[in-house]
């Protein structure tokens, strides 16, 4: 089943739950996280606004969980999963824009795996993590490099507003330990790899991150990017498709400032 959350029209600003059938969406009543009702499809996918697809309450990423992607930065693959975090604040939906900061002169994509926790758990064990497995869905880590060369944590370089999109929408029926993950820029080929090639894979990643913190429903973990980051432009626009989930789209533009800091 797909998941999604939306705005009725751009006037709207109550978020809600629907479900996808075709190129139709009914409504949810309730949160899909807990108890939930479905209601018939009555409203056409492409007439509302998608948001992220849901609101987590902390968003756990993975570095250098690709050895390609290690390699390309000439850095070596963690012993042990490499953790940071991305603000919730940072999360934009399908085909809303990716806002370039004025701070960095290298902003790169990064395509990622998302896995959607679906009930709370600390300690979960590797082999009961599929359990806490809400569904999956696509991100883009998106992340100013020379910021992150420049700080020894990556918290400037990650935390953007608009440096997460979501979406665009979360698919709960999925085998994903082969799924193909591309990047485009403008429609050319920028990153391509399998799910397979993971160093470390979404059983050990659950219980590495819940043997530190509460996984809480909702909550997301970025799995890790492949090979073939690269630096993205205004007026650029990023797709990543993950087989079996869809496409991820969103425009890049330059941030618009506020007039104090624009004259």
């Amino acid at each position: 089943m797909q998941i999604i959350r939306f705005l009725e029209d751009k006037k709207s600003k109550e978020p809600k739950w629907g479900w996808i059938s075709e190129s139709q969406i009914g409504l949810i009543e309730g949160s899909p996280f807990f108890e939930f009702r479905r209601k018939p499809p009555d409203r056409r996918l492409e007439s509302v606004s998608l948001l992220p697809p849901c609101r987590p309450s902390k968003i756990i990423c993975v570095g250098r969980n690709y050895a390609a992607h290690a390699a390309e930065h000439d850095t070596e693959v963690p012993a042990i999963p490499l953790l940071f975090f991305k603000p919730p604040s940072s999360l934009v939906g399908h085909g809303a824009f990716i806002e370039l900061p004025p701070q960095s002169e290298q902003i790169e994509h990064e395509a990622e795996l998302a896995v959607v926790i679906g009930k709370a758990g600390r300690w979960i064990r590797p082999e009961t993590a599929r359990e806490y497995i809400f569904g999956y869905t696509i991100a883009n880590d998106v992340t100013a490099r020379d910021l992150q060369r420049e700080d020894p944590q990556w918290t400037r370089a990650k935390g953007f507003d608009s440096f997460c999109p979501l979406g665009p929408w979360i698919e709960t029926d999925l085998d994903p330990t082969d799924l193909l993950i591309a990047c485009r820029v403008n429609g050319q080929i920028r990153q391509m790899a399998s799910t397979h090639d993971m160093v470390f894979n979404l059983a050990h990643l659950i219980a590495y991150s819940s043997a530190i913190m509460s996984l809480q429903p909702g909550d997301i973990i970025l799995t890790g990017t492949p090979a073939g980051v690269s630096r993205i432009l205004d007026g650029d626009t990023v797709s990543i498709e993950i087989e079996g989930i869809g496409t991820l789209e969103n425009p890049v533009r330059n941030a618009v400032l506020p007039p104090h800091l624009s004259t």
